[in-house]
Parts: structure tokens; sequence; C-alpha cells
């Protein structure tokens, strides 16, 4: 379960706070954003400046010539996962150290993938949108307001944001009491993509935020969250005299009232990741097209062949997801390209291990790896990046087929170990591993528009 983030009592009532970083495209909320603005607060967001592309660079090796002291380390891992009855052709394995392969099987086979899927729609969207770019939700009305009462309807138009939970509605509801609307006589107007609490059904979500944004008809689960929050939250009362309704788009007459701004993607990346999010990964793959999309983006910016990544689904939630070991580290390697001219790391969207509360948090994997972990009931993949003394970063993937899921994660975890022990622990995560960003979970993110 993706971890829920803790709101200042200010998020709650600050009329307009600037976010650093963020960009979007809020020239039309229902439309899908494309564009890769560079922005130093919400009011700059139609600002438009140019990201660096991501270049279609060399950035996997040949599956030839691998070293023979790692190999053969392989090599016995994989004798003795067959000694348990386990074919070495569902097992796939890639390690590579800058331009040198330490070690190879099977490493251009697609294997099922699972989770490690995320890592290519994370590339995928980071090369759509850019990481700082930011999903917008305009809220308006069709009505004057007198007396705290909207006469007329609370429109939403949602533009695809997987992150917005209950704390974003209490926010948004205290946001709405301090601009003076305490009721509403009209309907609440749900058009576009709008999402809450991961529900990818406009109505269901519409229905959600009719809730949450009037502290009178809390549910226990929004009353459990609000819980969390500190001390002095301010508690929304938003009634909403009419019914939910999602129409095609906004009407007519449509006044907007504020622009509520996600978390940047960077940030929501991390989050899918270090959770395993998996309907945020399917929201995030729909705003740029789609699992065939994702997957045929992927390699091509991987450099890898498009029978290497092969998806139905951008969370991994299916055996038919399937990427070859190399293309996953090439997932990898083609996301910490991009990010390096930007002053970011792959430690900015992906878990680093004993820093990050995540969902490998029982695991005994290297600290100060960085990650991403996939499994199925007859899958269990890892892939990403492990620094060492002697070889500096090394990149890896394994990926084990059959039904010993624990097993898997064991032998993993001691084959990185006993791979990093012979390389040399180091002493603390390079720079080159290193996240640059803050979290923004104490930061407001709506804005009211202005007239």
């Amino acid at each position: 379960m993706l971890e829920t983030r803790r709101l200042t009592a200010t998020l709650a009532i600050t009329l307009l706070t600037a976010v650093a970083g963020c960009s979007s495209n809020i020239s039309s909320p229902a439309e899908s954003n494309t564009s890769v603005p560079q922005v130093n607060s919400l009011k700059d967001a139609t600002t438009n400046a140019a990201q660096p592309a991501i270049s279609v660079a060399k950035l996997t090796l040949a599956a030839i010539n691998p070293n023979p002291v790692e190999q053969l380390k392989i090599n016995q891992y994989l004798s003795g996962l067959a000694a348990k009855g386990f074919t070495k052709k569902s097992q796939g394995v890639w390690v590579q150290s800058g331009d040198k392969l330490l070690a190879n099987h099977q490493g251009t086979v697609p294997l099922p993938a699972a989770s490690i899927t995320k890592v290519a729609t994370s590339l995928v969207a980071l090369s759509t949108f850019g990481p700082n770019h930011c999903f917008v939700t305009t809220i308006s009305k069709n009505g004057p307001v007198k007396n705290g009462i909207l006469e007329g309807d609370l429109i939403i138009q949602g533009n695809q944001d997987p992150f917005f939970i209950w704390e974003e509605a209490f926010a948004l509801g205290n946001f709405l009491n301090q601009l003076g609307i305490k009721r509403v006589k009209g309907n609440l107007l749900i058009s576009g993509k709008f999402y809450m609490n991961y529900e990818n059904s406009p109505l269901k979500s519409g229905n959600l935020l009719k809730v949450g944004i009037n502290s009178r008809i809390w549910t226990p689960e929004a009353l459990t969250q609000y819980q969390t929050l500190p001390p002095g939250t301010p508690r929304p009362q938003i009634i909403i005299d009419g019914a939910v309704k999602v129409v095609p788009k906004a009407p007519s007459n449509t006044k907007p009232l504020v622009r509520h701004y996600s978390p940047t993607l960077a940030d929501l990346l991390k989050k899918m990741n270090r959770y395993s999010n998996n309907k945020m990964a399917e929201m995030i793959a729909d705003s740029v097209g789609g699992a065939k999309q994702v997957a045929k983006k992927a390699a091509t910016i991987a450099d890898v062949s498009q029978t290497e990544i092969q998806l139905i689904n951008g969370s991994g939630l299916s055996e038919l997801n399937k990427i070859s070991p190399r293309a996953a580290v090439a997932l990898f390697l083609a996301i910490d390209r991009y990010l390096k001219p930007l002053n970011m790391t792959v430690g900015d969207v992906l878990t680093v291990v004993g820093q990050d509360k995540s969902i490998l948090d029982e695991r005994q994997i290297p600290r100060m790896s960085v990650v991403k972990s996939g499994s199925l009931n007859n899958v269990s993949a890892l892939a990403g990046a492990l620094p060492t003394k002697d070889k500096g970063i090394v990149w890896f993937a394994i990926m084990n087929g059959g039904t010993n899921l624990t097993g898997f994660r064991t032998q993993q975890e001691s084959l990185l170990n006993n791979l990093v022990n012979q390389w040399g622990v180091v002493d603390s995560l390079p720079a080159e591993l290193t996240p640059t960003q803050k979290p923004e979970d104490q930061m407001s993110r709506n804005e009211v528009v202005k007239e």
C-alpha cells in the first residue's frame, strides 16, 4: 500500500503557494499534458522551455565475452537453482559495469518481469513529460457565491493526477472554505480523467471527493487518514446539495477557481516505485499512451530490440509482461543518462535500499543499492545498481521463474551480497546514485485562478 503523505496545517489553509520546479501545460485541463515546460512557481506554469531529449545511445552491450570470474559465480548460482528443480531456461541474468559485460545468462531473452515493468513506465513518462511535470486538476464554478453558498455547480476537470488522495481532498476543501465557499446548491460535476484514491472511475472518484471535502460525512477510512495529520489541521466543510455527475466536458459558463497541482513526476515515480503501486503505474502508463506505447518507446530509448520489451500493461501484473535482463539494465541506464544533465540520479525515482522506506524494507538487499523488485506467483525479479569500491557502479538484472518466491528472493540477496563483498562495500552512497530532490510532502499545491 502506498504510504500516504502527511500535510502541514498550513497546506490545508494556504491560499497561494509557489511550488519550485513544477511544470505543466494547463491551457486545457481536459486534455493530456504533452509539453515539458520548466518553471519556478505555479504562476509560471505556462512557461515553456525545452527539456534535454533522451538520446538513443548505445546503452547496452553485446551478449558475448563476459568476465570469466563473474560468469563462474553466476553459473554456480544457476546450478544451485537447477539442483532444486528450477530449469535454467526460466532464469535470466545480466551484469555489467560501464562498458564491460561481467555476466550473462539468457540476457537477451524476454522473461516475465513483473514490476520491473514500472521501470519502463518510469522511463517513458520521464521522456514524455520531464521530471518536473505536474498533473493539474482544475476546480471551477458556474454560478455566483453569496453568503458562503455557491449558487451553481462545483466542477472538477481532471487531468490524470495519479496521486489525488484523502489528504488532497481535505486540503482542497479547506482551501475552498478559505475562499468563502461553505455549500454548493448545485451538483458536483466531474469531467476528464479525475482519479481519487487510485480509483479510475470518475463517478466513484467524485463520490470520494464529495466525502473528503465534507468532514460531517467522513467515512471511518477518511477519519483515520485525517488523524495522521498534524494536530490543528482544519476539517473541511463543503456541503454538496446535489448529486455527483460525470459530464463529457465542463459547462460553457464554467469559471475556473482553483488549480490543484500534483507532486512533480519525479516525486510521483519515486512514490510509485517505492511501494510498487500498480494502480499508479497503470494511470501513468495510460497518460503516455498505454502499455504498447510504453514498450515501443522504452525499447527505442534504451536501444534494445523491440522483442526484448513486451508489455500488456504498465504495472507488471501479468506474466505476459516480458523484459530481457539486458533490457532491464538498459532501462535503468537510460533513466540514468536522462537525469544526469538535470542534476538528478536514478535515486530520485527509484528506491535507495536502507535510505527509503519501501516494500523492500524486510529484504536483505545490499544497502545503498538502487533497485526495483518484481513479484508474481511464479516470478521473482530484481534489477538496479550496486555501488562497489572495485567495479564502481554495477548494473544488474536477475529474473527467476518458478514456484519458489521466498527461495528466489533469499538466493538473489545471497548472490548480490557475495558479489558486493567481493567487489568492496562502499562507505557511503556515491554521488552517481544520491537523490538530489527533496520530497514535496510539506508543500501546498493549490493555486487561485486569477480573473
